[in-house]
């Protein structure tokens, strides 16, 4: 669906390079929902802009659907642009225009009939959740009503793709779940493939199927977002990683437990089905430990569940080499952060 071979984008700022996208390689399925995670500055947002043109890449090919989009004529871009649609942080909505006219707006432009427009705005409030609101004015909307009129405008010529460039990154957390699931639900009703790009893994974690980790311009990891949640192989995926299944306070925890002198702190991570089972409890009772649970949490994302649970592990040498054993044996992995 989405093809991107050796893209690269380079500014010219006062004379000097600026290498904002290097060498990238993408392959985005149909009906996929892929997210581009990275903390700011390190490229995603100039990639996200590659993909529809709004930025021309100075080196590699896009193709999406049948386009290859650097031979397209400036017609041929502009009926592809049809079919890729944006929404943003900040909305970018008309002010001066009620919720039906600003979900109309690409209609508009395309030509389409008053009549035409307005029954396709019914149908796509509706789809929103803005049903009743069509008259309002951006100013009489909360944040995430706002970004539902975004979304509506997006999909009025009807297209094959959604890129969202930080989307939620101005609403609070209720809001931005509640826009996930909007857009998760739009992905599952007209099978759009959508390109998510934000710097909260917490975003990742909750809809997409897999992930490019971007920094310095580059991706350096992507994958499935389970199997990059279970081996991160690059120091900024741990940290992503980490935002989610390490609570902040878990140190804290583990601090306090080194100066009791009790136990052994060990870090399991569990994946799949593996992070539903009562594994702790059997572990006390096959292997005659006492175990005090410091921290945990788990992180569910769209192929299963990631679990982290920091614990005090506390007997003998030989307890603990068993009991060690026993999580490995249970598919749980065991990292001991400290002995005793």
């Amino acid at each position: 669906m989405i093809h991107l071979s050796n893209v690269s984008k380079t500014f010219q700022l006062k004379g000097q390079s600026l290498d904002a996208v290097k060498d990238v390689d993408l392959h985005i399925e149909k009906g996929e929902i892929f997210g581009v995670v990275g903390y700011s500055g390190a490229g995603k947002s100039t990639l996200v802009r590659l993909l529809n043109l709004l930025e021309k890449p100075t080196n590699g090919t896009v193709k999406i659907a049948d386009y290859e989009m650097l031979k397209l004529s400036n017609r041929e871009l502009k009926r592809a642009r049809q079919e890729i649609s944006m929404i943003f942080q900040h909305f970018n909505l008309l002010w001066s225009r009620t919720v039906r006219e600003n979900i109309a707006f690409p209609l508009e432009i395309a030509g389409v009939s008053k009549a035409e427009r307005y029954e396709k705005v019914a149908e796509l409030a509706k789809l929103v959740g803005l049903e009743g609101r069509e008259d309002s004015y951006p100013s009489q909307l909360s944040g995430g009503q706002k970004q539902r009129v975004g979304i509506a405008r997006a999909l009025a010529n009807e297209p094959k793709v959604l890129l969202c460039d930080e989307a939620t990154s101005a609403l609070d957390p209720k809001t931005t779940n509640a826009i996930l699931d909007l857009l998760h639900d739009i992905n599952q009703r007209l099978g759009l493939t959508i390109v998510l790009i934000t710097h909260e893994m917490n975003v990742i974690q909750k809809i997409c199927s897999r992930v490019a980790v971007m920094e310095d311009g580059s991706v350096v990891e992507q994958g499935n977002v389970l199997e990059v949640f279970r081996h991160p192989q690059e120091e900024i995926t741990k940290s992503f990683v980490k935002q989610l299944t390490d609570p902040e306070d878990s140190n804290q925890a583990i601090e306090e437990q080194l100066e009791q002198e009790k136990g052994t702190v060990v870090r399991l991570t569990f994946f799949g089905d593996d992070a539903e089972k009562p594994v702790v409890s059997e572990l006390i009772r096959a292997c005659n430990v006492t175990v005090n649970i410091l921290q945990g949490n788990i992180a569910n994302t769209q192929d299963g569940s990631y679990g982290s649970l920091f614990v005090s592990i506390e007997g003998d040498a030989a307890q603990l080499n068993e009991a060690i054993e026993f999580l490995q044996d249970h598919q749980v992995e065991a990292e001991v952060i400290s002995r005793a």
